[in-house]
């Protein structure tokens, strides 16, 4: 016999509390195997499989695709049972393909995120021996757990009480359950809006059957073509568009709302002459011989004069503790970097930036890069910055003022690198020009640190031997 366990969405660790779901990676009747992803959900900082710790058979799915759950809620649930024994089995009853058989789960909810559970215990099905003769084909196997699903669901009343139905999307239901086994019937009374525990099944031991369910939905399209609108109803507004802040987005919002509310920010700026690091970057690139090696970005290079400055004015590697009442400076400068996507903007973070050469921290902002674009950054890799750079020249603009990444103190932007007019030995030419603009907190330091600070990376841009100093 059967026994139908309910998975529900596990801790997914760094305080999240609610996830989307993006894609299901099986069908109700699918046998999964202990561990087998069978989810993928997008949190505010990643996306995610969630591996299934029961193997059976798939008899619900809670949710549809886009749908946001929060943790602790039901995501499917599996018809775990005995299978007839298959050839591999030592003499002492032990099977060789291990883990079918067993109820209990395997305790990695979420590899690399961690479950705030113990392990639960495994209770293991004592086979019944048999020969070498009498086994049977791999196709049996998945026949068999279907059959003791099929079995379970039509037990009666037992059963319908150990299923429950999955709870509408947005709609706050009462605990218990709903004598619905069909998937069929469960969307439609989903489309139509209707709440399966306010129908009486006419099938054996008050299943709720299809026309159970299409009885309702006449009855609530002759009760609404007879009562006449309610005065209070909201009338629908076909030209306005909702769309929920949740995932990535809705955690952008939600930091960048609190920097605006705690941060006390001031931005200052200055025009600089990118011609000598431009010129600097492609002799680097050119470079053959013993002093060949990857090509070197802009950003990188950049990257590797904010851990220069950052040296000389650590005053803005730091953060503040309002509670505490204090500054606190730290030591080792984790440098974030702004990188939009398809899922929206995202800030992965360079580990120990202030122990790297420009050639290092290229390779891992493109490691990081390529990440950020396939979906793939962790939630590890987007916290923990201690100052941010943006390159928002991309887009082709030449300024901003941009938000700081709370709870940082300092964001360097960089506009684009463009021909202008410039003095240059005391005539006029053609020079490659960037604007810099460095948002920072007033808490942490008075104007004159900042502009200093500022300075510095403009000299840096505009004479690159400067940095020797440093290597």
């Amino acid at each position: 016999m059967a026994q139908v366990l309910e998975f529900k969405l596990p801790d997914l660790g760094e305080g999240l509390t609610e996830a989307e779901i993006v894609r299901w990676l099986v069908e109700v009747g699918d046998v999964v195997a202990v561990d087998q992803p069978v989810v993928e959900v997008e949190t505010a900082k990643a996306m995610v499989e969630v591996p299934c710790p029961y193997g059976g058979v798939v008899t619900a799915r809670y949710g549809e695709e886009g749908t946001e759950l929060p943790v602790g809620a039901p995501l499917l649930t599996v018809a775990v049972g005995s299978v007839e024994p298959v050839a591999g089995r030592d003499d002492s009853g032990g099977s060789t393909g291990g883990g079918a058989a067993e109820s209990g789960t395997s305790g990695n909810v979420l590899v690399g995120y961690g479950t705030g559970a113990p392990v639960a215990r495994r209770r293991r099905v004592r086979p019944t021996p048999v020969s070498a003769e009498s086994s049977v084909p791999a196709t049996a196997i998945k026949a068999s757990a279907r059959a003791d699903a099929e079995t379970y669901m039509a037990a009666g009343p037992a059963v319908a009480a150990a299923v429950a139905s999955a709870p509408e999307p947005g709609v706050v239901e009462p605990q218990g359950p709903v004598a619905v086994i069909s998937p069929l019937v469960r969307k439609l009374a989903r489309q139509h809006g209707l709440d399966l525990r306010q129908i009486v099944g006419t099938g054996r031991d008050g299943l709720i059957l299809r026309t159970d369910v299409e009885s309702a939905v006449r009855a609530a399209d002759e009760e609404s073509a007879a009562g006449a609108e309610p005065v209070n109803a909201p009338k629908a507004e076909p030209s306005v568009e909702r769309i929920p802040l949740r995932g990535v987005r809705g955690a952008v919002a939600d930091k960048l709302s609190r920097s605006r509310r705690e941060i006390p920010d001031a931005t200052c700026w200055v025009d600089a002459d990118a011609t000598e690091l431009m010129a600097a970057r492609a002799a680097m690139n050119a470079a053959g011989g013993s002093a060949a090696g990857p090509k070197v970005s802009v950003l990188a290079l950049l990257a590797r004069i904010c851990t220069a400055a950052l040296a000389r004015f650590p005053e803005l590697n730091s953060t503040v503790d309002a509670d505490a009442r204090e500054i606190v400076r730290l030591a080792g400068v984790h440098l974030g970097f702004a990188a939009q996507t398809e899922r929206g903007l995202v800030v992965p973070v360079v580990r120990d930036a202030h122990t790297r050469n420009a050639e290092s921290i290229g390779a891992e902002i493109a490691r990081l890069t390529g990440a950020a674009r396939d979906g793939k950054l962790t939630p590890a890799q987007l916290t923990g910055g201690t100052f941010t750079l943006n390159n928002y020249g991309v887009f082709g603009v030449d300024g901003s003022t941009p938000i700081i990444n709370h709870p940082e103190a300092a964001m360097l932007g960089v506009g684009r690198i463009m021909p202008k007019p410039w003095v240059y030995e005391g005539e006029l030419a053609v020079r490659q020009v960037v604007q810099l603009s460095l948002t920072f907190d007033h808490r942490v330091c008075d104007g004159g640190t900042a502009g200093g600070f500022l300075r510095y990376v403009a000299d840096c841009v505009e004479q690159p031997a400067v940095l020797l100093r440093t290597l």
